[in-house]
């Protein structure tokens, strides 16, 4: 991978990173918004710290560990990727609760035209904001869009220092279950 200079992140700021979609997925995994890695890559989750990919695989949503570059392939296991907010910053706290609100509005939109069996939004606090659930945990949540139930997982971020790898992944394991239950 070519080296990218702050020059490099700085420019990718506020752009968009494409949704890696089908119709009726099994789990549409869903971040806050892309970060300056991303968006200057093109690959979600592409934060050499951040945890997505490895979780994923020890979870057992995919039978080894993929690169950010090989997003493309989640659909052939029934995955996919979009964000809660479009645009690309440097940290989440640089999005507002209306860019939030309008997220969770336009991610609804989406869920129903693509009708994935579950939505898995990475991160409790961005959920709570974008769908106006103050008690909203992590695990299954009682609210359905459309046909597709919801699940809050653990941000990946590797700032996110209350989750570890290993207890990551045995709630996105719990996730891989339920979603594999007819």
């Amino acid at each position: 991978m070519t080296r990218l200079t702050p020059a490099d992140l700085e420019a990718a700021r506020d752009r968009l990173v494409p949704d890696v979609v089908a119709d009726g997925l099994s789990v549409l995994f869903c971040g806050i918004n892309p970060g300056l890695m991303s968006a200057a890559t093109g690959h979600h989750f592409a934060r050499p710290g951040n945890r997505f990919w490895p979780v994923l695989h020890l979870s057992g949503f995919t039978p080894r560990l993929m690169k950010p570059a090989e997003q493309a392939e989640l659909p052939s296991y029934g995955l996919g990727i979009t964000n809660v907010v479009a645009r690309a910053t440097a940290r989440a706290d640089e999005l507002s609760a209306e860019e939030y609100r309008e997220g969770g509005r336009l991610l609804t939109e989406k869920v129903t035209r693509l009708r994935p069996k579950w939505l898995a939004v990475v991160g409790v606090t961005a959920y709570r904001t974008a769908f106006d659930d103050r008690m909203a945990r992590i695990g299954p949540q009682e609210r359905t869009i459309g046909s597709s139930r919801v699940w809050v997982l653990p941000n990946p971020s590797g700032l996110n220092a209350h989750w570890t790898a290993a207890t990551m992944a045995e709630e996105f394991g719990r996730l891989r279950s339920a979603a594999e239950t007819p």
